[in-house]
């Protein structure tokens, strides 16, 4: 009788985003109590079907802000529109990494696009 070969361990799927942007954006998420964490590889927040932030591999995070607060974002923090894969993506923000260093300043922005992800219509 030969010997088994052990069962391999599954390895739980992580971000390809650097750790301590990860941990960042862990902690803004935790700072919404009716948020939560999903996707293993890349971390994002949802609700009804409607993302309002991911965290891109690169480590670049991206924030789905309203018309209005999206165009004072964008001014304030001299940044530009997420471009993931070559599209922009409209409704999102790209947060400057300085930003994200700063907590207590970005959970504000965290808030309000959960906000108005609420007011979206549901996916199916």
């Amino acid at each position: 009788m030969g010997k088994l070969d052990p069962m391999p361990v599954s390895k739980k799927k992580e971000s390809a985003a650097p750790p301590e942007k990860v941990a960042l954006y862990e902690e803004l998420v935790a700072s919404c109590s009716e948020a939560e964490r999903k996707g293993a590889t890349m971390p994002y927040t949802s609700f009804n079907g409607n993302m309002f932030s991911f965290l891109h591999p690169s480590g670049a995070m991206a924030l789905r802000l309203p018309k209005g607060v999206r165009e004072d974002f964008l001014e304030k923090y001299q940044t530009k529109l997420f471009d993931a894969y070559g599209i922009v993506q409209k409704e999102y923000v790209l947060v400057p990494d300085a930003l994200m260093a700063k907590m207590e300043e970005l959970k504000p922005y965290f808030a309000l696009s959960w906000e108005y992800c609420k007011t979206l219509k549901p996916k199916k």
